[in-house]
């Protein structure tokens, strides 16, 4: 595997007029943050609300405790009653700073927490509604993963909003405060802050569209993390001796990102410094003359303690809330790409219509002229496909790598619905059926079945989930798919971890993996079974055995079966050839046998193997 290819180090810029737009899914974010805890919102609001007031109250009183101090100094008879009750009050409004702050941060932090698993439920839900075709798509996956950064960043987005509402409060009250006092420091102040907001105008998106840009390079750092430290790849990595050339990919990868990202913060950090120097020196001009009035008697001592603490509060506000503005948009471009994906349609659930499905199927499945090619590309994978699957018929697959046959079982699953053509079940097109409860219909083990690092109960009961509790039906379960030996064989029983993931965690060999496997289909039941290679890990007596077995207990039940080992397609009651996408035969293993073809063929080859 070659190294990624350069990619530029200078990302896409997005524009101002981008990270704006943005900002329209900042409501739609609230009104979320509103669903989930109502009480907890408006005692966050409420807090700042009051913690918005208090900064100019307590630079007021600190001009009055000074002013007073002086006039106490210079006074003839000392009256302290009033000064203690200054300094009473600004110590109460202190202490109520803090609580209020300590009130937004534990708000802040359980809001955030709530929203983001309800968030991260909301992407699992979505998930699973689209289609196979999107799900398989590369630029779906860039997409799905901005979603999912998204689903680790409300904290941050959701107090940078508020903060930036309750400043809004306090610049408002400062700046009455110095409009009262000096309205020219106003100019100043303007001259203070334009940089900061030059700055930050400037960088507005850059983090944004640098990580957008790298989307699929640092999915690619995520797996090669996951298959150079895994106990699922150590295997392989030790044997093959993997570890230096997915370092050094890796390496290489990480350094350019490492580059393209220091590349612009150090833009970021000379034009700030610049900028910064010009809003320093305006701030120190405001300074010099707030002094200059103070010395001249024009203001009191209070009066230049008010005013400075003004300023540079009014001004460490204003450079904070632009700041903040630029990484509300920022963040508000990947809530974006969240309700982007959240707001995907899944076009064959247009598709779908309200036919009712039968209890069971009465004629079966028909496949007439069924063409197909996946989607981006120009290459039927099958094409002209014309059988039946006739009611209560266990019909099996047979055909060399690539001849079509699991795209069939995605095509009979409404995985992906046909180019060319059309399926019927008991006469009616498909698609004319509800897809989501038509899928419902079917219990199909696929080859590359998912080995949930779950416990043994729950791995079983992924057949029929709602059934979980039922203990009667995962025995029996266990039981058809001769799992119970392997369940026997565990401490804890159903109850028991699978996986190494997780403490006290069993892996289990691939036939006893295998086992659990076929239980789902047990489990669920379904009128309609498929088998893609679910027995491949089991040796030859083993899977003749389960077979037989299959054939046994799924008397009158519909079936499609695929498998390499003829020994156990011949229990099929009819056999369906594939070669190059098209039907090459079908029959009956004595039929296919009298009529030497590819079956035939490919039969002797594997029996001669055996011999």
């Amino acid at each position: 595997m070659p190294p990624p290819p350069l990619k530029s180090l200078k990302p896409e810029k997005i524009k101002l007029k981008e990270s704006f737009a943005s900002l329209k899914y900042i409501p739609r974010f609230f009104h979320k943050i509103w669903e989930v805890n109502q009480w907890l919102f408006l005692a966050n609001i409420l807090g700042r609300l009051l913690a918005a007031l208090l900064p100019i109250a307590m630079l007021w009183v600190g001009k009055m405790i000074i002013d007073e101090a002086i006039l106490q100094i210079n006074a003839e008879t000392k009256d302290l009653q009033q000064l203690w009750l200054y300094v009473g009050l600004e110590f109460g409004m202190a202490i109520l700073s803090d609580l209020l702050t300590r009130l937004s941060s534990l708000t802040d932090g359980l809001l955030g927490d709530q929203y983001a698993n309800v968030s991260s439920i909301e992407l699992i839900q979505k998930t699973s509604e689209l289609n196979l075709a999107q799900l398989e798509d590369s630029e779906f996956y860039d997409k799905l993963e901005r979603a999912r950064q998204q689903t680790t960043r409300r904290v941050g987005l959701m107090s940078n909003v508020l903060n930036q509402g309750q400043d809004v409060i306090v610049i408002i009250s400062l700046i009455s405060g110095l409009a009262f006092f000096e309205p020219w420091l106003l100019v100043l102040l303007v001259i203070s802050i334009l940089p900061t907001f030059v700055n930050e105008l400037k960088f507005s998106g850059t983090s944004y569209s640098l990580a957008r840009s790298w989307t699929p390079e640092r999915r690619e750092l995520d797996y090669l993390r996951y298959a150079g430290a895994s106990d699922v790849t150590a295997k392989e990595v030790k044997l093959f001796g993997l570890a230096g050339y997915i370092s050094d990919r890796f390496k290489v990868l990480s350094d350019r990102y490492y580059e393209a990202n220091k590349k612009l913060s150090l833009q970021r950090a000379a034009w700030g410094s610049f900028f910064n120097i010009i809003g320093t020196s305006a701030y120190y001009g405001a300074y010099i003359l707030i002094l200059l009035r103070t010395v001249a008697g024009i203001l009191s001592i209070g009066d230049l303690t008010f005013l400075s603490g003004s300023f540079k509060g009014l001004r460490n506000r204003l450079q904070g809330f632009f700041v903040r503005f630029t990484q509300i948009t920022e963040s508000a471009l990947y809530l974006q790409d969240y309700f982007e994906f959240l707001d995907l349609e899944n076009q064959e659930e247009v598709q779908s219509g309200n036919a009712q499905l039968p209890e069971k199927p009465q004629i079966g499945f028909e496949f007439k002229n069924v063409g197909f090619k996946y989607p981006n590309t120009n290459k039927w994978v099958v094409r002209n496909i014309h059988f039946t699957l006739k009611a209560g018929e266990k019909l099996a697959f047979v055909g060399e790598n690539g001849a079509g046959k699991t795209t069939l079982i995605k095509l009979l699953l409404r995985f992906y619905d046909p180019d060319e053509g059309e399926i019927l079940l008991d006469g009616i097109n498909i698609k004319n059926f509800n897809r989501s409860a038509y899928q419902q219909y079917f219990g199909v083990i696929f080859q590359d079945f998912v080995k949930f690092e779950l416990t043994v109960k729950e791995n079983i009961a992924v057949g029929k989930i709602e059934d979980i509790e039922n203990k009667e039906r995962l025995a029996e379960a266990a039981q058809k798919s001769l799992a119970e030996q392997v369940i026997a064989e565990l401490p804890a029983g159903l109850e028991h971890q699978l996986g190494r993931r997780f403490k006290k965690g069993v892996d289990l060999s691939g036939g006893q993996w295998q086992k659990i496997a076929l239980a789902r289909a047990y489990m669920k039941d379904a009128e309609v079974l498929i088998l893609d290679e679910p027995t491949s890990a089991l040796d030859a007596r083993a899977e003749y055995e389960a077979f037989q077995r299959f054939i046994g207990l799924t008397q009158g039940k519909t079936a499609v079966i695929i498998s390499h080992r003829f020994s156990t397609v011949r229990m099929a009651d009819r056999i369906l050839v594939l070669k190059d996408g098209k039907v090459a035969e079908i029959g009956t293993h004595e039929e296919l046998m009298e009529n030497p073809q590819l079956y035939a063929e490919l039969f002797e080859l594997q029996a001669a193997g055996y011999q």
